[in-house]
């Protein structure tokens, strides 16, 4: 089971998730194959602070009022709470689970999984620490991972600001969406083949405001269609700018503090934050003569996927796992067909992606999560990497350690999930009988965040891969086919659902409307007809039962076992539901439940309902007629 998150109650898309795999695991429990399907919930990193944070804020208390120990006290509570809670709604649901194995990503044997599987891709030079630009989250003050950065559309202006030249007179007019890092910048780049600034290559150009010069030097990174075709490099605050200044052995100017306000570098804006920075760096352009002009802009901006704020791009110290190495492995599992994406089409996607992947950021600025397992000596300033907690630097032997205060990404956990949750890295029975897995069921829009992340880690931690099947399911949408979102207000809550039409038509209408990686529509007028199929059953079994007591009644015994139809009707139903089965069979094994439903669906309603039992109400009331009862018993057995 993808481990919900334990940041609150199950949502119409957990239920979905939960119907398309307990079909699965039914399925294959009926055929009589040995079958797990193992629950567990996800500690959150950054979702689950950010909730503690907002409690405590109540209060009028930060986590810093109380320390961590207090605060990881606090989270715990909460996380008890929330797995209690989603755990019931799965019931509530029908989940068919082993309970007994329910997992959580902080238990003890995950928790050991992730140390081990972090000290051994340490010890190949697979995990290192290092100074790279990052995704920041001023709010949450972390760092992110590429895939926690969601990109928007916004509307800003690009600004035209004259750098006048040094020891000389004139200036160079660079173009830019982010004035306010203008004091980070530590040279300005024009493309080598731009004849319009051939002449100024090697000379300097002096800051505004800041007195400092930089140099003016070539890259052929800049695009000369670009605003004027020359860009202010600001190393600690640009990805593409901090590659420049690694070429040109550029120095590294940090202007920024964790919450987004300018530091001491920033020379007289210091103690600005980062927008009000913007207006008034602005204003001294203009009153100085310096800002050329003004054009609207549209671009595309990253924000933190958990509180939505922008994200700053900055330079960090931080822990990365060298993916390429992992990703090659993955790739080759899936082109070599070991691994199996349904549908065809994101197996292209997961190729794009894993073969340009770039190094993962596993390091986070959180309480909650595992903390990293390395320590640092206060004696030597050597690392201690180690899966048990150590007490002396393995170097130089000195009590004077101290373990790094981050935890990881949460990603990083759950990339375990197939194989930590099976006791590894112990060789347990579990992981022995259950590992490789089967199929993993999810969203398509983790197919990056955690599905590839499993390929790697599972492959890379056991030497096999951790499941043949990667079945994806599409995202769910209103009945206009619009993303559902609080801000819509077409947000639908499976409890209230299950409440008002129960939880078999909630289960049926997400079956029936689900095809491999399409989308879900999913509103009032199909769960109402969800509930009508779920009555109608119901009112047949009803009717097979109480026939069955009237004939009970009147001294007639059922025959243990079906007889071979006689009547051309019986022979009619008992022919419609073998090829039923057999159509079904097939259906499964594509992974075509909603085509299944659908086929299901129609026998039941059509042949079984409104043909033969209104046939056999005939015969039930003609004690001359064989009685139809062991053909209704065993066709509402078929259906069910």
């Amino acid at each position: 089971m993808p481990p919900p998150n334990v940041t609150g109650e199950l949502h119409l898309g957990h239920a979905l998730t939960t119907t398309l795999e307990d079909i699965m695991v039914r399925w294959h429990r009926m055929k009589g194959e040995p079958t797990l399907w193992l629950p567990g919930a996800d500690h959150a990193g950054i979702a689950t602070q950010v909730i503690v944070e907002q409690e405590l804020a109540k209060q009028g208390l930060s986590k810093n009022d109380i320390g961590r120990g207090e605060f990881l006290k606090i989270a715990w509570e909460w996380a008890n709470k929330s797995r209690e809670r989603i755990n019931q709604q799965h019931r509530m649901l029908g989940a068919s689970c082993d309970w007994t194995r329910d997992c959580f990503t902080l238990d003890q044997v995950p928790s050991r999984a992730v140390r081990t599987a972090f000290v051994h891709l340490y010890d190949k030079g697979l995990i290192y620490r290092g100074e790279r630009i990052i995704n920041w989250c001023p709010r949450c003050q972390t760092a992110l991972s590429d895939l926690e950065v969601e990109h928007k559309d916004i509307g800003g202006h690009l600004y035209y600001i004259r750098y006048p030249l040094a020891n000389e007179d004139g200036f160079i007019t660079v173009a830019t969406t982010r004035p306010e890092t203008f004091p980070g910048d530590t040279a300005v780049a024009v493309n080598p083949e731009d004849e319009r600034y051939k002449g100024l290559i090697g000379k300097y150009v002096t800051l505004p405001f800041i007195a400092r010069e930089i140099p003016i030097i070539a890259d052929d990174a800049v695009d000369p269609s670009f605003g004027t075709g020359a860009l202010k490099i600001t190393p600690s605050h640009d990805p593409t700018d901090f590659e420049v200044a690694q070429r040109h052995n550029l120095a590294l100017v940090d202007i920024m503090n964790p919450n987004a306000t300018l530091n001491e570098n920033a020379g007289p804006y210091k103690g600005l934050e980062r927008f009000a920075c913007r207006q008034r760096v602005l204003t001294d352009l203009e009153k100085a003569g310096l800002l050329e002009k003004t054009e609207p802009y549209l671009h595309s901006v990253g924000h933190c996927s958990r509180c939505q704020t922008m994200i700053e791009p900055r330079i960090s110290l931080q822990w990365f796992v060298n993916t390429k190495p992992l990703a090659e492995a993955a790739v080759k599992a899936v082109k070599e067909n070991s691994i199996t994406i349904i549908p065809e089409r994101f197996t292209k996607i997961y190729f794009d992606w894993m073969e340009n992947i770039r190094d993962w950021c596993v390091s986070r600025q959180l309480w909650w999560g595992h903390r990293i397992p390395v320590w640092y000596c206060q004696h030597c300033n050597q690392l201690t990497v180690s899966v048990d907690e150590p007490l002396t630097c393995k170097h130089c032997g000195s009590k004077e350690i101290i373990q790094d205060p981050d935890v990881l990404d949460t990603w990083f956990s759950s990339a375990l999930w197939t194989h930590s949750t099976l006791g590894w890295p112990a060789d347990s029975d579990d992981f022995r009988y259950f590992y490789p897995g089967s199929v993993m069921e999810t969203g398509y829009d983790i197919l990056f965040f955690w599905v590839a992340r499993m390929i790697m880690m599972g492959l890379e931690d056991t030497g096999e891969i951790p499941f043949h099947t990667v079945y994806l399911h599409g995202l769910l949408r209103d009945e206009e086919g619009e993303k559902m979102s609080k801000f819509r207000g077409n947000v639908i809550d499976p409890v209230e659902v299950i409440n008002e039409y129960g939880v078999d038509a909630l289960r049926f209408a997400l079956a029936a409307g689900s095809s491999p990686g399409s989308d879900v529509n999913i509103g009032a007028g199909k769960l109402k007809s969800s509930h009508n199929f779920v009555n109608k059953l119901w009112n047949a079994a009803r009717f097979i039962f109480q026939s069955m007591d009237a004939q009970a009644s009147g001294g007639y015994a059922l025959p243990m076992e079906v007889e071979k139809p006689q009547s051309i009707e019986d022979r009619w139903i008992h022919s419609c539901s073998n090829r039923l089965v057999g159509s079904i069979n097939k259906l499964m094994d594509e992974f075509q439940f909603g085509e299944a439903a659908q086929q299901i669906y129609e026998f039941i309603w059509a042949d079984f309902c409104d043909w033969y039992i209104e046939i056999a109400k005939i015969r039930l009331r003609d004690p001359s007629s064989p009685s139809p009862l062991p053909f209704l018993i065993d066709t509402l057995e078929i259906s069910l």
